[in-house]
């Protein structure tokens, strides 16, 4: 008998349909050599610090720093999970053979092996590896199942962020609350992830509430309706002083206006890339105001819908063996089709923006499954709508355009204006047409025209209307959901370019499939909140980073390189053993400068959420 293990029910009764194991049994299953079973997300979790030792029950700084031995797991606590491992653990003792069935990627891999290792299974094992729940997908996985030891290095990459997050979050948590807020009913929650991040927000904050706007003064000049700006040294928005800006003025007021050149440039813009699910998730909340989380469950309903592939993915571009698949994907969407006139019944282009094997590792970008989209909800059918056009997309003809530049010179002040007219706008068919939010973009910039209708000819001249503005440096836009989960890509850098993000997310914190949770965590934990779109730190969060000195705690980049590391381990370029080692000192050292501080630093501002009184036995592991 094989036994199929799977993450939900939802998932396992799609594979026993293929697999023909269509006999509803308790908690599983059964049919033609199959028994198929299955786990609600996480049965096990890692052992508290009370299951190691009494001592570690109560909080106390002599205690610290907690470093068991050896870690262990533990069912969780809950009747439905108890009822279900019993099932799952009854399976596998009369198995001959399992397929771990779980999510293809680290979280699922880790789930799946410690319910094995708690059941004691003994048999062999083989792993299903599938981007999609389609019944294609399913049936050509089980027939290139792969060895559970080719994914022994993904499993202790997941180990070990359970055991890095369980040592650093137990250990500062207990720290920080019994060294800074004792007897305060106050617990200082401390984590690997959630604390940098909550220091970009605190600090961005800060940046916003110290800024000092510099007045600048910006000369224009109007001439045959369109208006022209100074062409300024590099570095300068406009003048430095009203004298220096009215001076110029008054030396243009009774000149003409002359013509010196006209540029006209083609260019092309290249489609965005595909959908990794932290940029579809940055999308959903510009353009719908949908949460980091919402933009994760919605997409990962889509998954187990079969309209979409699997989202926990951290990659934009598909392996070259999707490119055959793409014109019977293509088939699928239906309602896409007057967007796909240009390319009907042509080879679709294959790009090395679009297809690399070098940027896959586990799973590509997210794409459409081709199956015929039915049965959607309202946000379902939004973010169906955003993968669907960019798949699209990515096939079409660039968009072509000419830029138009407009030199002019008054006295001895040169003047420009720019304008852009598309010519073709290619892909940009597919752009949906719901507004964005475009609050990232630079207001002091010099404003591109979209178009200059009027013939200019180099050397006309004539009178125009000149203009002075003031205007003041603007501090930075506080954070939005969308613009953090790309500091938390990039960690805490400003990025634009897509090449140069790529190679930044080897060092950012969290993964894809954690930041939505970890922005979840502090709004929970009253650290942060929300004011329309933007993200601002409480008086409580403000006050946790100003008591946290310890630089590795808090800093994105640091924490950064410990992802790298994690990585390293996925691909067998570092040791398990060596990280876990660094781990261990790492607290420690930390402990050990917090409990020398002769600093009176204490908390004085409580969140409005207090600990009650399960909290505050079990204290789970922090992130």
């Amino acid at each position: 008998m094989i036994v199929c293990i799977a993450e939900k029910p939802s998932v396992a009764r799609d594979i026993a349909h293929v697999l023909g194991a269509n006999r509803s049994m308790d908690g599983y299953m059964e049919g033609n050599g199959y028994r198929v079973t299955w786990t609600f997300g996480h049965l096990c979790e890692l052992k508290e610090p009370q299951d190691y030792t009494s001592m570690w029950r109560s909080w106390s700084l002599s205690q610290l720093p907690m470093i068991p031995p050896r870690f262990g797991i533990k069912l969780k606590a809950d009747k439905g999970i108890e009822k279900q491992f019993a099932i799952i653990e009854r399976l596998m003792s009369e198995a001959d053979e399992i397929i771990n069935c779980g999510d293809a990627g680290q979280e699922g891999e880790l789930i799946q092996r410690w319910v094995m290792q708690k059941a004691q299974a003994r048999c062999p094992v083989k792993r299903l590896w599938i981007s999609s729940l389609t019944e294609d997908s399913i049936r050509e996985g089980f027939r290139n199942l792969r060895d559970q030891n080719e994914y022994q290095s993904l499993y202790e990459a997941g180990l070990m962020r359970a055991i890095g997050d369980w040592l650093l979050g137990m250990n500062a948590t207990r720290l920080y609350t019994q060294k800074y807020a004792p007897g305060r009913h106050q617990v200082l929650s401390v984590g690997r992830v959630q604390t940098p991040t909550l220091a970009l927000i605190v600090r961005r904050q800060y940046e916003i509430e110290h800024f000092e706007p510099v007045p600048y003064w910006v000369l224009t000049t109007r001439y045959r309706n369109v208006t022209f700006s100074a062409v300024m040294e590099e570095g300068d928005r406009g003048f430095r002083t009203r004298e220096e800006g009215e001076r110029a003025l008054e030396s243009i007021r009774q000149q003409l206006f002359t013509v010196t050149d006209v540029q006209k440039k083609p260019g092309t813009e290249a489609p965005p890339r595909l959908f990794d699910l932290t940029s579809l998730q940055v999308e959903c909340n510009k353009r719908y105001a949908l949460s980091a989380d919402t933009t994760l469950q919605v997409i990962q309903s889509l998954y187990e819908k079969k309209l979409t592939t699997y989202p926990r993915v951290d990659t934009t571009f598909l392996s070259d063996d999707i490119y055959p698949k793409c014109p019977q994907i293509m088939n699928g969407l239906r309602a896409y089709f007057p967007l796909m006139e240009r390319i009907k019944g042509k080879p679709l282009k294959k790009s090395k923006k679009v297809f690399d094997n070098s940027k896959v590792t586990d799973h590509h970008a997210i794409i459409p499954t081709g199956v015929v989209a039915q049965g959607m909800t309202e946000l379902e059918a939004k973010v169906y709508d955003l993968v669907a056009r960019r798949f699209i997309g990515v096939f079409l003809p660039d968009c072509t355009f000419v830029t138009t530049t407009i030199l002019g010179q008054v006295a001895d002040i040169a003047f420009k204006a720019t304008s852009r007219q598309i010519t073709d706008p290619g892909w940009r068919i597919t752009t949906p047409t719901t507004p964005t939010d475009n609050s990232e973009k630079d207001e002091d910039a010099a404003p591109l025209q979209e178009t200059i209708a009027e013939n200019f000819t180099k050397g006309e001249s004539g009178p125009h209307t000149p203009d002075l503005a003031e205007k003041q440096t603007t501090p930075p836009k506080p954070y939005t959901e969308a613009t953090l989960l790309r500091a938390m890509e990039t960690a805490g850098r400003t990025v634009d370019d897509d090449e140069l993000r790529d190679a930044l997310k080897e060092n950012g914190i969290g993964r894809p499939s954690t930041r939505a949770a970890i922005i979840e965590t502090l709004f929970r934990r009253h650290y942060i909140l929300k004011k329309g779109k933007s993200l601002w730190a409480t008086p409580t969060g403000v006050e946790l980073i100003g008591l946290i000195h310890e630089e590795l705690l808090k800093s994105a980049e640091l924490t950064g390189r410990w992802e790298k590391k994690l990585r390293q381990i996925e691909r067998h370029e570092y040791e398990a053993r060596t990280f876990l080692d660094e781990l261990k000192q790492m607290v420690s050292d930390i402990v050990l400068a917090v409990l020398r501080d002769p600093q009176p630093r204490q908390i004085t501002v409580l969140a409005e959420e207090k600990p009650d009184a399960k909290t505050k036995s079990t204290r789970r592991r922090k992130q």
